[in-house]
């Protein structure tokens, strides 16, 4: 376990030191990076050290989550989903029983629409995938493929939030923020819970918040670039720093002496403690310099390239092997994402951007020996209709009935399909998964029960998945 450096650092209000003057200092230039005072609020009070390591309800089979999201919604009937009733029954007119279907403008005839990608066996296994992923297909002997997956909403706000958070409707914590939550963090130097994104998702950021948790579980935003997280390199020499320091905790010293026990001046004491650490820990951790050509090629990187879905991986491993317990990565934020409304082949791109970067990640875990102890988990919000009011129309609609997700790594079945869709792909109908499924799942395979992982609040026991949701244990190695 990484240590860190104890340095108090606060603000008295009846002092020359105020806040406002310690916020213009080159200390805290330097050691604070967006987000690290947010995450503070009155929800800490009470808490010793919200971020210490906790045991697990039972041995875990992963000690760490690298969440792959895919923004607006890939269609599952091109991709992980073969059809081949579809390809026969195309421009087959079906009946729009379905209420959803029924109340949507321009839908009063819908009819089948083919798959546009041809699907072969891979692997030993032989789990068919599409030609829009080359690079992953390799990989599917790592891979347990759900093919059964429905959600509970169509639009892409809810959707977004009810696979982060479980919640459709409402703001709640995301599933980084309980891991983070009920296992704390290995490595206190950095943050526990990390987001890689060139923009942001539907639901912006809610899909990392804590809500109602204690702040200090909130997700850590890093956006591709020159300086993915920014404020954090020193701005000060290293000795006219320290002696700032040493000041600074001479004056906390009197300060605590006069305030003891206080939980909420304890939590703003650690943001420093934790600002200080990243200082020191982050520059590294983003610092490809030491990888080698081989490991760079295999996410298709460029020597000085710092951003892209190949860079994100990249940095997603590193901060894993470096203790971060949750690390998501968004492939293109709500813009230029899989909402193929208008014509399908925008999935060609989308699928080249994650394809290559998404097959390295697997071969360089598994090749380090880190794929023993780390799951990934590859998904979107929903899935796309394999029909549309014309038989020729371009593009396919949000469809929350069906859509595919994969897990890989710890503790997860080699090789394998779980559950099916009905033959056009429209609803799941074999052993069919929620997204309250999904997440209890990911919990179970990191050590924690989901109907045990709980948080009181406005009187009431809140958990992830709310009332519902089992462990998909057919996915389980």
């Amino acid at each position: 376990m990484t240590t860190r450096r104890s340095q108090h650092a606060v603000w008295n209000s009846q002092s020359p030191l105020g806040r406002r003057h310690f916020l213009r200092s080159a200390v805290a230039g330097s050691l604070l990076m967006p987000g690290i005072l947010s995450q503070l609020s009155a929800d800490e009070v009470g808490a010793s050290d919200p971020l210490a390591v906790k045991p697990s309800h039972f041995p875990a089979k992963a000690k760490r989550v690298i969440f792959l999201f895919m923004t607006g919604g890939v269609s599952h009937v091109d991709t992980f989903d073969p059809k081949p009733a579809l390809t026969r029954d195309h421009g087959k007119e079906i009946q729009a029983d379905h209420p959803e279907i029924k109340d949507r403008p321009g839908y009063e005839r819908i009819f089948l629409k083919r798959p546009q990608w041809d699907f072969a066996p891979h692997g030993q296994c032989g789990t068919e995938v599409s030609t829009l992923f080359p690079h992953v297909s390799a990989c599917v002997d790592e891979m347990a493929v759900i093919r059964s997956m429905h959600t509970s909403h169509s639009n892409h706000y809810n959707a977004t939030l009810g696979m982060h958070t479980g919640s459709f409707a409402f703001s709640r914590p995301s599933i980084g923020s309980w891991m983070s939550y009920g296992l704390g963090t290995s490595n206190a130097n950095l943050p526990g819970f990390v987001v890689i994104a060139p923009q942001q998702t539907y639901a912006g950021t809610q899909v990392y918040a804590s809500d109602f948790l204690p702040g200090a579980h909130q997700g850590t935003l890093v956006v591709p670039g020159a300086e993915p997280v920014a404020n954090v390199t020193p701005r000060i020499p290293a000795s006219r720093q320290t002696a700032e320091l040493d000041a600074l905790t001479a004056l906390n010293r009197q300060h605590l002496a006069t305030r003891e026990g206080d939980p909420l001046l304890e939590t703003r004491l650690r943001s420093f403690e934790t600002a200080f650490g990243m200082q020191m820990a982050v520059p590294e951790a983003f610092d490809l310099a030491s990888e080698d050509d081989v490991t760079l090629g295999l996410y298709g990187l460029s020597r000085e390239q710092n951003t892209g879905f190949g860079w994100q991986c990249l940095v997603a491993r590193r901060l894993v092997e470096r203790g971060v317990r949750f690390v998501e990565l968004i492939d293109t934020g709500s813009s230029n994402n899989w909402d193929a409304h208008g014509d399908m082949m925008t999935h060609v791109p989308l699928a080249k951007n994650v394809d290559q970067p998404v097959a390295g990640l697997l071969r360089d875990l598994k090749q380090r020996g880190m794929l023993d102890d780390t799951l990934v988990v590859w998904t979107t919000e929903f899935g796309r209709t394999p029909f549309n009011n014309t038989a020729d129309a371009p593009g396919r609609e949000h469809h929350p009935w069906a859509f595919s997700s994969w897990l890989a790594g710890a503790g997860v079945r080699k090789g394998i399909v779980h559950g099916s869709t009905d033959e056009h792909g429209l609803r799941a109908v074999e052993k069919p998964v929620h997204v309250h499924d999904l997440h209890a799942t990911i919990l179970h395979l990191m050590g924690l029960d989901h109907e045990r992982l709980t948080f009181r609040h406005a009187g009431r026991d809140y958990r992830l998945t709310d009332v519902h949701g089992r462990v998909v244990r057919e996915v389980l190695a």
